[in-house]
């Protein structure tokens, strides 16, 4: 007697098969290039994986992908870690991805090399924004750590330089879980207070994984957005970070930067020294020119004055011989005579303004006489 056969739903069908990749392939790695990039507002990443001969459909999920340090890109040959499992809606088995490696390239890397180019094409690295840092700060802020000798290096300079600085810390993780969010607040905090003049941002060198922190987009912009000027110190002389790229000035080392920030007491001591003495002897070549100036004025000033009086003496004399001209004892010296009447002063014209017996003056060239009206005539 035959046996009837077991019959499955397509879903039953489909668990069945799920269970059976899932135990197999719990773990795998799989090596190819990514196509048909989709990234949601989920925060899922959808893709598929290919060689040359087949493709398979993978999933990213959020929680595994937030953890990404660099953005993937159609094209982009990697390295892929997770496990397979079937989409029973459609019935298709996929990779749920765990990991992503760059091939050829390490993830950090890459992701420093994408971050530094989206940066570049926004203009925070350009020069022309660099803020020029104080000649001679008032209050230094510096942020690090506070147990590393990176401080102690910083402070050891200061204190040779310039002994009477001053100094506030802002005490940060420079490296791992949670070192790039306190490094942001620290830079916000100093540029809310406004309490110091210049900020550098320090730790002492370490490979590409512990400066990671340095390389963090938020950190580049929150250096971006300061208003004090920002020294990036990370103690690495020949690789360079976001924060070195992004800083108004960049120290190859801690130690560089407190040499940059603050002058030499010393030095400029000598300075204004050389420059008193400059000074003192220029002014000493100053005086004797500027007296040789002013008896030359002097000289220049007595020469107009002469000439000013000539011409006024001039001018002067001209105006008097038009007055002499015009006046009546010009008239009296060619025989002519002015009368007047005796008691009142009053210039006779007409012989009508006197009469018979009026006393009269006569105002001659030299002299006059008083004379009586002996007869008037019409």
């Amino acid at each position: 007697m035959l046996e009837t056969p077991k019959v499955l739903s397509v879903s039953g069908l489909t668990r069945d098969i799920k269970e059976v990749l899932e135990s197999i392939f719990e773990t795998v790695y799989v090596e190819g290039e990514i196509s048909d990039l989709k990234q949601p507002a989920s925060g899922h990443i959808y893709f598929s994986l290919k060689d040359e001969f087949a493709q398979v459909k993978c999933v990213f999920f959020r929680n595994s992908a937030v953890k990404l340090k660099f953005a993937l890109k159609d094209g982009m040959r990697v390295v892929l870690s997770g496990k397979v499992g079937v989409y029973e809606k459609q019935g298709q088995y996929q990779l749920y991805v765990n990991t992503v490696e760059p091939k050829g390239k390490g993830a950090l890397q890459l992701a420093f090399e994408q971050l530094k180019e989206k940066l570049a094409k926004e203009g925070l690295f350009d020069e022309s924004r660099k803020r020029s840092l104080p000649f001679l700060p008032g209050t230094i802020g510096v942020i690090t750590s506070p147990t590393g000798a990176v401080i102690q290096d910083i402070l050891h300079v200061l204190e040779r330089r310039f002994p009477e600085f001053h100094l506030i810390v802002n005490p940060v993780r420079v490296q791992g879980e949670g070192a790039k969010e306190e490094i942001v607040q620290a830079i916000e905090e100093f540029n809310a207070l406004g309490n110091v003049d210049v900020i550098i941002l320090a730790r002492g060198g370490g490979s590409l994984e512990d400066l990671w922190c340095f390389n963090e987009e938020a950190v580049g912009r929150a250096i971006y957005n300061s208003k004090t000027p920002v020294i990036s110190a990370i103690g690495h002389e020949t690789d360079y970070t976001i924060a070195d790229f992004v800083a108004d000035r960049r120290a190859p080392t801690p130690s560089a930067a407190a040499e940059i920030v603050m002058p030499s007491r010393h030095e400029l001591n000598e300075k204004l020294g050389n420059l008193l003495r400059h000074l003192r002897q220029s002014l000493l070549d100053i005086v004797p020119q500027h007296s040789q100036r002013v008896d030359d004025l002097a000289e220049q000033l007595a020469r107009g004055m002469s000439q000013l009086l000539k011409t006024e003496e001039a001018r002067l004399a001209g105006l008097l011989d038009q007055l002499n001209a015009l006046s009546p004892l010009s008239v009296l010296k060619r025989g002519y005579s002015i009368t007047s009447l005796w008691d009142t002063d009053k210039v006779i014209s007409s012989s009508q303004a006197v009469k018979k017996g009026d006393r009269v003056k006569t105002r001659l060239s030299q002299g006059g006489f008083v004379s009586e009206v002996l007869e008037v005539e019409i």
